[in-house]
């Protein structure tokens, strides 16, 4: 039997036996979100990838149905979660639609039909088994994990999901354990399970992928104001990565600094440390493939006073490879300062520095609308043709509807400009425009 199979059988059970225990149904929250995107990409000059289309852009509704169950009462207490994904083409032009490349499986926002065109729709279903004992709970089925070493995506019309299972305990007072096994992810533009993999080995058709990372880690925190982090994560036959994380906020006149340290260490698994098929990208002095091998510092800076946030950061990626993580190559996030709309700069050698700056114009009587640019550097990047550069400016603004009818209606307009001298790159222009809205049910 498939594990998707037996967790929906699983859930399915518990329901039947259990819905009608106190708590159960009581507890129950289901809500329905609402997501209209709209992307656009113009990749332009210096020669890019043949494959990389000049403009691509499309325009979709997305339909996120999210449902909680409580937990029946007594000492273990059981319950079910489900969340239905639902996302519809609005416009979408096969020249348009961003997949000329046969090693992908999906374009920007949707998934490729047979003729090369986005499909009009796609959907999945997901079911979560819930286990709960005191203060500690088990959750196996679909996931959304965050965390330093693991963290689903949702840049784009519907989120990614994860499956597997992850115990989270809070026990001890002020101390979070986490640990998890994810065994197969859904991209944002998918509506199929898929084993892992990383960049480098991530070709959907002809890579390489595993069924098993493995995560732990610790959040403890030592004062209100002062948190402290330990997480390992491990992809089997690719890499290896431990995480150590402080975040301390202090009050300095009218305002409060906020900083932000991270640190992670990653090596080689397996197949990847003698295999070239399961080789991650970089610069190993003679080749841009090799196996992993990456030190990653940063610390990152927030000033707020009076509505308004001051920033400044700065990260070194050491090592022959670039940073790893959890990457299909249909989109994915990572929990470093740098992960921005377009790109990571976590390349091998490279050092980025950013500022930063935003508003909430609450402060001035606009009561939901938020602005604010970030613009990051990054040189050092080894390459064959020397020291390489980058840069890239993310530009949003937000406004959520405070009161009313129609309270919580969102509209968000982001761009970002990216530029390089990375050979086989083009530099890139992007914009989203999403309104978002989310109606409780339950």
């Amino acid at each position: 039997m498939k594990k998707s199979t037996l967790t929906l059988a699983v859930a399915l059970g518990v329901l039947a036996q259990q819905a009608g225990a106190a708590g159960f149904i009581e507890d129950s929250k289901a809500t329905l979100k609402l997501r209209n995107f709209y992307i656009n990409q113009d990749n332009r000059n210096h020669g890019g990838s043949a494959t990389q289309p000049n403009y691509t852009e499309e325009w979709g509704q997305g339909f996120q149905l999210d449902y909680s169950s409580g937990f029946t009462e007594g000492t273990v207490g059981f319950g079910v979660d489900a969340i239905g994904l639902l996302g519809v083409r609005l416009d979408s032009g096969k020249g348009r639609h961003g997949n000329r490349d046969s090693s992908a499986l999906g374009g920007l926002v949707f998934p490729t039909d047979s003729d090369g065109r986005a499909v009009n729709d796609f959907s999945s279903l997901g079911l979560t088994a819930k286990v709960k004992i005191s203060q500690t709970e088990l959750r196996y089925g679909t996931l959304l994990p965050k965390n330093p070493v693991i963290s689903y995506n949702d840049g784009r019309l519907v989120p990614q999901t994860f499956e597997g299972g992850q115990i989270v305990s809070n026990e001890i007072k002020d101390l979070t354990l986490t640990a998890g096994q994810i065994e197969h992810v859904k991209g944002r533009n998918s509506s199929n399970n898929e084993e892992l993999s990383i960049a480098g080995a991530n070709n959907a058709r002809t890579g390489k992928f595993s069924n098993q990372f493995r995560y732990g880690g610790a959040d403890y925190k030592v004062t209100k104001d002062l948190l402290l982090q330990y997480y390992y994560g491990g992809l089997e036959d690719f890499y290896n990565q431990h995480f150590l994380g402080a975040v301390h906020n202090w009050a300095i006149g009218p305002g409060v600094l906020k900083s932000d340290f991270r640190y992670f260490h990653s090596t080689d698994d397996g197949k990847n440390g003698d295999t070239t098929a399961y080789y991650t990208t970089g610069w190993y002095g003679n080749t841009n493939k090799g196996k992993v091998d990456n030190d990653l510092y940063s610390a990152l800076f927030l000033y707020t006073v009076a509505g308004h946030t001051f920033g400044g950061g700065y990260q070194v990626s050491n090592g022959d490879s670039d940073f790893p993580w959890l990457n299909q190559g249909d989109g994915s996030s990572n929990y470093t300062i740098t992960d921005m709309q377009i790109q990571k700069f976590g390349r091998a050698g490279e050092r980025t520095w950013q500022a930063r700056y935003s508003y909430d114009f609450a402060k001035v009587g606009v009561a939901g609308l938020t602005a604010g640019v970030v613009y990051l550097k990054g040189d050092n990047i080894d390459a064959a043709i020397g020291d390489r550069t980058e840069w890239e400016r993310d530009i949003t603004v937000a406004y959520v509807v405070p009161e009313g009818p129609l309270k919580n209606f969102g509209v968000m307009w982001k761009n970002a400009m990216w530029r390089s001298d990375i050979a086989n790159q083009k530099d890139q222009d992007e914009n989203r425009l999403i309104l978002s809205y989310s109606i409780p049910l339950l």
